[in-house]
């Protein structure tokens, strides 16, 4: 195993010298320094060796690991300066200046403002707070359970001193409900943290706008209404909506929102899934726990609440496939919206 490293290395080493731009770089650290590379797979053997041979070679292996990273690094500074210098002899200090382009709105930007002035126009407020909340604000006032999956480390990002980045914009309505008495009627926009993968239509920051009215006599008829004037007003009158039980901790009943596809116009499409629907997100009339949690006399006040995701508007006002491309910030997307507001 000591003359495999020995080459190994040597390989390493001339294939390192050989690379010429930072994708040769990665490819050659996937390369020796993968998951399935030959060194990795190495450390692996450790457990046929004798007990007494474990330290040694353990601490061979590290070392051929460390000095292939240092290589790569060294050669990646290198790349790097050359490219530099190519580009600073390209200047041609006699040529014009180019001239600044005029700036536009981000699609998120865009459709924030619209989904603000939509609300705006039903009698709502703006509130927003922190983004970084304690677990009362973001679970225990919610009537979030002790044991429910969204507090475990693999959904919800924890900072030091108790603290947390918040998993919905529902936490501004509890501090509203706790710094003012009904009746309340505001929606609380901003960005929102889940330990999530990218993919298509996942992100680990994405954005959310919630609503809550609390008042006397508030029913879920209110809230369908709601609905069907915001989805109206956003993709045009031909777009209906509907409400499906389901089930959330802060809400009882619970329901989903759903609004006609806006491509097909609810005839049954690839985007709809050929069911003529679009998910927009979760609904409910405000739990009676949450109220007594917060001081609010259930039984004088009831109230609902929804949320929305603002990327998941943007995608499909815009007819954007991947969540992603919201947040590469490609020029060439992003100058189809200079237009916009």
């Amino acid at each position: 195993m000591q003359e495999q490293l020995e080459l190994m290395l040597r390989e390493a080493e001339q294939e390192i010298s050989g690379c010429s731009n930072p994708n040769d770089i990665l490819n050659t650290k996937a390369k020796y320094l993968g998951k399935k590379s030959v060194l990795n797979s190495l450390y692996g053997k450790m457990k046929d060796l004798d007990a007494q041979e474990r330290p040694a070679f353990g601490n061979q292996l590290n070392q051929v690991r460390s000095q292939i990273e240092n290589l790569l690094n060294l050669r990646a500074v290198a790349i790097k300066e050359a490219s530099w210098k190519s580009e600073i002899k390209a200047i041609d200090a006699t040529m014009p200046g180019l001239p600044f382009g005029r700036g536009g709105y981000h699609p998120l930007s865009i459709i924030r403002r619209e989904i603000d002035e939509v609300f705006l126009s039903m009698g709502f407020e703006i509130a927003e707070a922190n983004d970084i909340e304690d677990e009362f604000h973001n679970f225990d006032a919610l009537n979030t359970p002790q044991d429910h999956p969204s507090r475990n480390l693999a959904d919800t990002f924890y900072v030091e001193g108790g603290f947390l980045l918040r998993t919905q914009t529902s936490t501004v309505q509890i501090r509203v409900m706790e710094n003012y008495k009904p009746p309340i009627r505001i929606i609380s926009p901003g960005r929102c943290y889940r330990n999530d993968k990218p993919d298509p239509s996942h992100s680990p920051v994405f954005h959310q706008v919630e609503a809550l009215v609390v008042d006397k006599g508030v029913s879920m008829s209110d809230l369908q209404d709601t609905l069907q004037n915001f989805a109206a007003t956003m993709f045009g009158h031909k777009v209906k909506s509907r409400i499906r039980p389901h089930f959330f901790p802060f809400t009882e009943p619970s329901a989903e929102m759903d609004i006609s596809c806006v491509v097909c116009e609810g005839k049954g499409c690839r985007v709809c899934k050929q069911s003529g629907w679009l998910e927009m997100g979760g609904a409910g009339m405000v739990d009676p726990a949450v109220f007594d949690i917060l001081g609010i006399d259930s039984e004088l006040y009831t109230g609902f609440a929804f949320g929305l995701g603002i990327e998941r508007i943007a995608m499909l006002k815009y007819n954007i496939p991947d969540m992603r491309i919201l947040f590469e910030n490609d020029l060439r997307m992003l100058r189809q919206f200079k237009g916009e507001m």
